[in-house]
């Protein structure tokens, strides 16, 4: 089940603002510019109806006005800034599913290989929608045999797939978001709840990475001559 969201008090909102401000202004080089053209222009504007006579109850709505501005600078440039930094990452799909608004069910690297080639499962209601990352011609076979391996439980639920990546036919980053939002609503909140639980179950016991294993994974020599029975 989702968890509820935490209230967050208005001097950590203020908190988080501001660190979203300085790594915004850190990774974008045209932030700063933008806000200040985003305070000075309704400033410009506020200060020039005020001498033209309109009164000063232009005041409170010129930084009304500011403040908008600013907030929707810094929205715009923080998602961008956000996306390029994401990108190549290993586990950013998930990442970015996990804080989307909704009901989204992410179930990070549900399978998964020891080259960090990975497949996250996310229960929503347009349905089950895997992604892959790492490797396309690894991920697809994890797509393949994940594939294979829900179809049993998922029922008549639509089943999407993406590989995410920047070449043809692959799913970038930035436009994760946008494609989530854009697919059809198939399910109900009831239907998502009975799929999360069919998929728990499922899932319950852990897969071990595709490929070779580590050595300091590995039981050791005497480990399946000791289980033997005598």
């Amino acid at each position: 089940m989702a968890k509820p969201q935490e209230k967050v008090s208005f001097r950590e909102r203020l908190k988080q603002i501001g660190q979203v401000f300085s790594f915004t202004a850190k990774q974008d080089k045209w932030f700063v510019p933008l806000v200040i053209g985003a305070v000075a222009i309704p400033v410009a504007l506020t200060v020039l109806v005020v001498l033209l006579g309109w009164g000063p109850f232009w005041i409170p709505v010129g930084i009304l006005l500011t403040l908008l501005a600013v907030l929707i600078v810094l929205n715009l440039r923080s998602n961008t800034a956000m996306m390029n930094v994401a990108e190549g990452q290993p586990g950013a799909a998930a990442s970015l599913m996990e804080n989307m608004r909704g009901d989204w069910r992410v179930r990070p690297a549900a399978s998964s290989t020891t080259q960090f080639d990975m497949v996250h499962v996310v229960i929503g209601k347009p349905g089950v929608i895997l992604l892959g990352e790492g490797d396309p011609q690894r991920v697809r076979s994890l797509l393949s045999q994940e594939k294979k391996r829900l179809v049993k439980v998922i029922g008549n639920a639509p089943l999407y797939d993406y590989v995410i990546g920047q070449e043809e036919g692959q799913l970038p980053v930035r436009k994760l978001r946008s494609t989530m939002l854009r697919l059809p609503r198939n399910l109900t909140g009831k239907d998502v709840n009975a799929l999360d639980k069919r998929l728990g179950a499922l899932m319950a016991r852990p897969q071990m990475p595709k490929g070779a294993i580590p050595k300091n994974m590995r039981p050791s020599k005497g480990a399946f001559r000791q289980q033997r029975p005598r």
